[in-house]
């Protein structure tokens, strides 16, 4: 067999080939991608935004994606419960590292976990930045959950569109980043007991919204007509990097209506009379509330004020189905089991609502391997009834009032209120996380009117 012969600068050139592909990995996601990276991988948000995408990175910055880390409530669960619970628990080690997947992603990447305090203003300070999503080329698996996305840095950058490129980044088309399952990558979590404690996406999924084609960019990434690079054209579609959302006062109003009507109209004192609320949610294209079900909780009040200005509370009516006493406020003690990170195996919990007994709650609980309420998500095993609001869904509730014997001749009004917190107050106190996690936003009310007779 005739032997074939290579000159040197084959070899070298060979060498050099298989030395890139060795260093041209496909990039890993999850769990398994930690550590794979440098910070020096990815540049950093100011850098993108200080003389090329001004306005994006001026409304990241305000955004909750930019605060992922450093966010007050974020900052307290991971290094006051999670760090802590991962030390003392194998069962839930893993979320020392993992929280930090979908919260500070790059950090995550370089293996730096846990981080630094955000006091120290280290690189995990950046949160869900620009090189973050737009280094992403897919996800692993068939469904995207506990940040299974694929980053792969480097002067490729993914887009909505094909634009110019710069002298700093090539641009690249990309349908991945404009689908939900994109965002689906840290909406959607499974805790280490396999229950979904977010959701998200799914709820979209599984909504009339997802089939009309509306996806999660159409409300959280509005888009209007303008530039998207200081030097760049202008687009009749360009993409709001807004993010608002549930920490957003201004799109949490409005988004359930209610209407209460009663049964009649006159009635003497000692008669009962039904008021009924509406509640449809118009605005949502998930439930209501979702994501940190475990944080949030929306309650409906209802209260009547007679003629002299004395005011009523209105219970609701029970309807009666399982699981129904975790929907109404109650005089009830929870959340023991935020005694494992805090060293106390007697902890005897904090107060469950924190809103007025006898108030509708929408919710869903989440309970720990002991079968206990817990508002940390990474250590749900299972869930109480879902009552919250699905999209487009309207529920309806009773208030049975019996008119007192003393109470004031003339007009009785009744108003119903819904209220909403992204942190239960009792549980914002204890742990002393400011004020405004727990401020009450009020979503929608509604009044109406009897006549009370003489």
């Amino acid at each position: 067999m005739k032997k074939i012969a290579i000159p040197a600068f084959g070899f070298i050139f060979i060498s050099i080939l298989l030395l890139g592909m060795n260093s041209q990995q496909p990039g890993k996601a999850g769990d398994a991608a930690l550590g794979t990276r440098k910070y020096d991988d990815f540049q950093t948000p100011q850098f993108c935004g200080t003389s090329c995408h001004t306005d994006i990175y001026q409304q990241w910055k305000q955004a909750m994606m930019s605060q992922a880390y450093t966010h007050h409530w974020d900052e307290i669960e991971y290094f006051k419960l999670a760090v802590p619970h991962a030390e003392k628990d194998q069962m839930v080690a893993g979320v020392k590292a993992g929280c930090n997947g979908c919260h500070a992603p790059i950090a995550f990447l370089a293996g730096d976990v846990p981080p630094p305090l955000p006091s120290a203003n280290s690189r995990a300070n950046e949160s869900v930045s620009c090189e973050v999503c737009h280094t992403i080329t897919g996800f692993a698996g068939d469904t995207p959950y506990n940040f299974n996305w694929i980053s792969e840095p480097g002067k490729t950058k993914y887009g909505p569109r094909v634009g110019k490129n710069s002298p700093e980044h090539d641009l690249v088309k990309s349908e991945f980043l404009g689908k939900a399952e994109f965002c689906g990558t840290c909406h959607n979590e499974k805790s280490p007991y396999g229950a979904w404690v977010k959701s998200t996406h799914l709820e979209w999924k599984e909504g009339p919204y997802a089939a009309q084609g509306v996806k999660c960019h159409d409300c959280h990434m509005t888009y209007a007509e303008g530039k998207t690079a200081a030097m760049g054209n202008i687009y009749p579609d360009a993409r709001q990097h807004l993010f608002h959302g549930a920490h957003d006062p201004g799109k949490v109003r409005g988004t359930i209506e209610l209407r209460i009507h009663p049964d009649i109209r006159e009635a003497e004192p000692g008669e009962k009379i039904k008021f009924t609320i509406a509640l449809f949610n118009q605005k949502t294209g998930h439930k209501f509330p979702t994501g940190s079900v475990e944080d949030r909780i929306v309650w409906m009040q209802v209260e009547a004020v007679d003629a002299k200005g004395k005011t009523y509370h209105l219970p609701v009516d029970k309807k009666g189905f399982p699981g129904e006493e975790y929907t109404i406020g109650a005089d009830a003690l929870a959340y023991q089991d935020m005694g494992i990170a805090l060293g106390d195996p007697n902890f005897p919990g904090v107060q469950r609502d924190g809103v007025p007994i006898g108030d509708r709650i929408f919710r869903m609980a989440y309970f720990d391997p002991q079968g206990r309420m817990t508002i940390q998500q990474w250590n749900t095993k299972s869930f109480g009834v879902d009552y919250r609001i699905g999209p487009r869904e309207t529920k309806l509730e009773t208030c049975t009032f019996t008119l007192p014997f003393d109470i004031a001749p003339g007009p009785l009004k009744v108003t119903a209120v819904l209220n909403y917190q992204k942190l239960i107050k009792p549980v914002a106190d204890f742990l002393g996380v400011p004020a405004e996690e727990a401020e009450i936003i009020q979503v929608n009310d509604h009044s109406t009117a009897i006549t009370v007779l003489q």
